[in-house]
């Protein structure tokens, strides 16, 4: 090669040097902000996690999210999922982490990667496989060297795998931050001396993998330098970091709650998560995390608890199926612009925090070179408060907290909605004869033992040390016999069964058929039967299914939470009294179901029978059918309205565990809860008196247009032809603004004008081929009720006149602006604050 030629080599070599390295971005932090390339940032965050949705959902997810004013996106790292077998891993389908993170880098957004390992996430035994329980000395999450070995492996081989990829800002990808451990301070007392030195273990551990990027450690106070600890929960304002030297973060902002099977639905109003976020970003705040923004779904058996329901929709502002949730997701967007508007006067100093009033707090964040913002808070949940700051008055509602970019205009109230309201609903517009015509089949699960693996062992097996969660189902069998002199008998047939189980679920059949079933709940797993039954002379046979409903994901020890038939098991005399104690028998085990064995949740089996009746409503049967995929590109569900209790499975993939029959209670629900206050889990429910979970997701990659395979094993008995696809139809749109409203965020800047314009209503259809084609209900005055069921008030003007305006607005866009004021409206009603409710329809 020429000395020419070799220069210039060397040269295109160097360029291509420069182009790689040159997006390489550096990130640290002080105590006021994450430190981006040198500069401090406000980040608000959402969590997404990559197994609860599918491939071909994550693109738009991710772009709902940066559209909704998101920077940085969380996911957990699931490590059941990746390591199911020690050293043999899966990053294939929902769980290729290296496209989702990818994903996010391309659009424009920054990651958050929370290893753990552990990830509590209402997740299967909190994200471990469950084969660590089984390596000999182990004891999980404490200073244990079998533990930390594993731990540290997985860990390095995440970290690894981020690196080979260039994932981290470091190398010019999206991954700003890492966690390790999880919420381990909330339960580390019983762990003793051993969490202390685990905890500065794991530290180490994490530094010397050398991302390159901050790590945090959430809900633990002593968390050592340089790990950042931070705050989870539905509020996080007066959090304060462990240093003086780290930032004020909030890694989980629980946008609702997770539903159990057997709890009502929890919803979280939209005020209050605004209003908390609000309060934590005037306090200091610079990074704050929605837990959840996409909840998404609980496939297959990764649902933790247990009785945690397939559904993890979490009330969160983009639902399980990825639609945005209005009008959650769009004042939270509008709140995300306000606080944005602040950002510079934020990171530049300390907020100054002032009383001006009882229950009532401003906070001001100024810049050497004057710029000015302002938070103005009025935490009293029952009064409005008018306050006067910087010579100005401000109407303050209860509750509430005022964001003026400018320290002048108020961009945002916390308790003033801009954004509309959507309602939407799934539903059906063909009956379960047209989805699937009579193309039912099935096969029927035997009672007890069928499998050439079955193993008898003296006395009670734990279930999970038993099977090592390779199904949820464990059978317990014993035979015994009747003389027909047994003194507890007397004579006659009758007796009680009583069986005590740690849970989750129990059948209980006695000479094949069901006495009776029972079931444990979120709080207390233990299930107690006491049922009973006749037997007869002769051999009789005792077959218990136990049956798991996931595992155990949170608390001190919570691996060595046990589940299944640990008795005692007795048969009691109804005349006598006299007891038979079964306990210490030789049992026969079965791990498993035997149509798992024979590979029926695929369909493709032979032996499916097909006949003229199908049997319906007994225990312990699989059915199958084909059926076309429901036309359109709308979000599938299927409506298990008439099923028991079990799971399904769509052309082989499982879309969880299903049990309609399990009712939430029938009090404690409100369908309009008052945001105003301290919010918990249980604070608004709704749903009371029906089923848990009724519609569950299929997602629409998992269908072809036709020749689609459903199968279903139902547990307890139900009817499969009352089964139903619906798919999700949008209907009204509204929106209800006030004369007092502040301008939409988007128009903030031309407050600074002269002549200060009026709020302003907006409406915008959810699909971009659509237009208002209908006004539905139009008032400006004092409007009553909520979207759905709007009513006029004593105020109001002439139909006519703000219907007109309306329908001339709105009628054949795609979207409209209205301005709320008497100039535009007229005024009905002198010196009364007037609002304009409507509502609209799209085709």
């Amino acid at each position: 090669m020429r000395a020419s030629t070799k220069i210039l080599v060397l040269l295109l070599c160097l360029a291509v040097t420069v182009v790689t390295t040159s997006f390489a971005t550096s990130v640290t932090y002080d105590h006021r902000a994450i430190v981006i390339d040198g500069k401090r940032r406000v980040l608000i965050s959402g969590s997404i996690h990559y197994p609860r949705s599918t491939p071909d959902m994550w693109p738009e997810l991710i772009q709902k999210s940066k559209d909704g004013g998101l920077d940085v996106i969380e996911t957990y790292v699931f490590w059941d999922v990746h390591e199911p077998v020690r050293n043999q891993y899966n990053f294939e389908g929902r769980y290729d982490l290296v496209k989702f993170i990818k994903l996010i880098g391309e659009a424009g957004l920054y990651a958050h990667l929370r290893i753990g390992p552990y990830v509590c996430a209402e997740w299967n035994y909190g994200g471990f496989p469950v084969w660590l329980h089984f390596i000999p000395g182990i004891k999980l999450r404490t200073d244990n060297e079998p533990y930390k070995a594993e731990m540290q492996r997985f860990t390095a081989k995440i970290v690894e795998m981020m690196k080979a990829e260039k994932l981290y800002a470091s190398q010019g990808g999206p991954i700003i931050l890492s966690q390790i451990e999880n919420e381990y301070g909330n339960i580390d007392g019983p762990y003793g001396a051993a969490a202390k030195s685990y905890i500065n273990w794991a530290a180490n551990m994490a530094v010397s993998l050398k991302t390159d990027v901050p790590w945090i450690m959430c809900q633990q106070d002593d968390a050592p330098d340089p790990i950042i600890n931070t705050c989870n929960g539905f509020y996080c304002d007066q959090f304060t970091p462990n240093s003086n030297k780290k930032p004020k973060m909030w890694t989980e902002n629980w946008t609702g709650w997770f539903l159990e099977f057997g709890g009502a639905v929890p919803y979280r109003p939209v005020e209050d998560i605004a209003f908390a976020v609000a309060r934590f970003y005037q306090r200091g705040g610079t990074f704050q995390n929605y837990y959840m923004y996409h909840g998404g779904t609980n496939f297959g058996r990764s649902a933790g608890g247990p009785f945690i329901a397939t559904s993890y929709d979490y009330d969160a502002p983009l639902d399980e199926y990825g639609h945005p949730r209005q009008p959650k997701w769009g004042h939270l967007r509008d709140l995300h612009k306000a606080i944005k508007l602040c950002e510079e006067a934020m990171v530049a100093t300390d907020p100054t925090i002032s009383s001006m009033g009882p229950s009532l707090e401003s906070a001001v964040y100024k810049t050497g070179s004057g710029h000015c913002a302002a938070f103005l808070a009025n935490i009293n949940r029952n009064s409005d408060a008018n306050v006067t700051f910087n010579g100005n008055s401000y109407h303050l509602p209860p509750w509430s907290v005022s964001i003026l970019p400018d320290c002048k205009n108020v961009a945002l109230n916390t308790a003033k909605i801009n954004s509309m309201t959507v309602m939407s609903s799934f539903s059906q517009s063909w009956n379960s004869s047209e989805t699937f015509g009579s193309s039912w089949s099935y096969i029927n699960e035997p009672v007890g033992i069928s499998k050439a693996d079955k193993f008898s062992k003296v006395g009670l097996l734990e279930q999970i040390n038993t099977t090592a969660d390779a199904s949820d189902y464990l059978w317990y069998s014993l035979s015994f016999n009747i003389t027909g002199d047994e003194p507890f008998l007397e004579g006659g047939s009758q007796a009680n069964l009583y069986v005590e189980s740690q849970g989750h679920a129990l059948h209980a059949f006695i000479n094949g058929k069901l006495a009776g079933s029972g079931n444990g709940k979120n709080s207390d797993s233990r299930v107690t039967l006491k049922i009973p039954i006749t037997v007869a002379t002769g051999t009789n046979t005792i077959d218990l299914l136990s049956v798991t409903v996931g595992l155990q994901n949170y608390g001190s020890f919570f691996d060595l939470k046990g589940a299944g038939v640990t008795g005692p098991v007795k048969l009691n005399g109804l005349k006598s009294g006299s007891t038979i104690d079964l306990s210490s028998q030789v049992w026969t085990y079965q791990v498993g179901l035997q149509g798992e064995d024979l590979d029926l949740p695929s369909g493709t089996s032979s032996q499916w029978v097909s006949q003229p009746t199908l049997p319906k409503n007994q225990p312990l049967i699989w059915y199958k059918t084909n059926f076309d995929a429901p036309a359109g590109s709308e979000s599938v569900a299927l409506d298990f309205t008439g099923m028991g209790k079990g799971m399904a499975w769509v052309n082989g993939q499982s879309i969880g565990r299903y049990w309609p029959a399990n009712i939430s209670p029938n009090s404690g629900c409100t369908d309009s809860c008052d945001y105003r206050g301290a919010y918990n889990s249980d604070k608004c429910l709704k749903n009371c008196g029906m089923p848990s979970q009724q519609l569950y997701h299929v997602p629409r990659s998992w269908l072809k247009p036709s020749g689609n395979i459903l199968v279903l094993f139902e547990e307890i008995g139900g009817d499969p032809t009352q089964l139903v696809f619906t798919t999700r139809q949008t209907g009204s749109l509204c929106s209800h603004v006030s004369e007092s409203h502040p301008l939409p965020v988007d128009m903030w800047s031309s407050t600074k004008t002269r002549k200060k314009p009026s709020p302003t209503l907006s409406l915008a259809c959810p699909s971009p081929n659509q237009v208002i084609s209908s006004v539905k209900f139009s008032s400006f005055g004092t409007p009553q009720g909520t979207c759905g069921s709007f009513s006029h008030g004593l105020c109001n003007s002439t139909a006519t006149r703000a219907l007109s305006i309306v329908q001339k607005a709105c009628i054949g866009s795609s979207s409209c602006n209205i301005s709320v004021s008497t100039k535009t409206l007229g005024d009905p009603c002198h010196g009364v604050e007037k609002s304009l409710a409507v509502e609209v329809s799209c085709t």
